[in-house]
């Protein structure tokens, strides 16, 4: 079975970005992000609504780090350290040497390439450092741009699963994407 060890954290770097631990000063910018209606809508989670929710989801990813059970990384500009978006391994299945990747971007980063950078390195971490054997993403099957940013990154279209998540009060579909590591 695999064995996940984030610990010291490791930082990555890109051409542009410098994907870094997300900490307490990010506060601001992760409130934005998961508070804001138009970067989580093809996310059924609630909104979060005061800082202290941030600062909850903040403690959440660090707790996942801290137990080797998902990564984040604030993606963010080499000249800048403001986190302007979010990437991660999630829901690491260590017996089936797989992951789930998700990302969110600020509304005014997009179109930029950014998060189709930040998904090559961490794609690469995930095959190079952790050892996966594969990758999953599933997303809304509305958001055309996730899925474009999938397929240049070699992700392949697996399946289309109904009516699987529950938000709300209502069903939602997803998509499944994956990538295998030829590495």
């Amino acid at each position: 079975m695999l064995a996940i060890n984030f610990s010291p954290f490791p930082d990555l770097e890109t051409e542009r970005l410098l994907l870094r631990r997300v900490n307490t000063n990010d506060i601001k910018e992760i409130f934005e992000l998961r508070s804001n209606p138009e970067t989580m809508k093809y996310i059924p989670r609630p909104l979060v609504k005061t800082n202290e929710d941030a600062l909850e989801h903040i403690a959440m990813i660090d707790t996942k780090i801290e137990a080797n059970e998902g990564i984040n990384w604030a993606i963010t500009l080499k000249d800048n350290p403001k986190l302007i978006g979010v990437i991660g391994h999630y829901r690491i299945k260590p017996e089936h040497y797989r992951a789930e990747i998700g990302y969110m971007l600020l509304p005014e980063y997009h179109g930029k390439g950014i998060i189709s950078e930040a998904v090559k390195e961490a794609v690469n971490y995930g095959f190079q450092i952790m050892k996966l054997h594969s990758i999953e993403a599933m997303i809304d099957p509305d958001n055309d741009a996730s899925a474009k940013i999938l397929e240049k990154n070699g992700f392949v279209r697996e399946g289309h699963l109904k009516e699987n998540e529950f938000f709300d009060g209502r069903f939602f579909d997803t998509l499944i994407y994956s990538l295998l590591n030829k590495y």
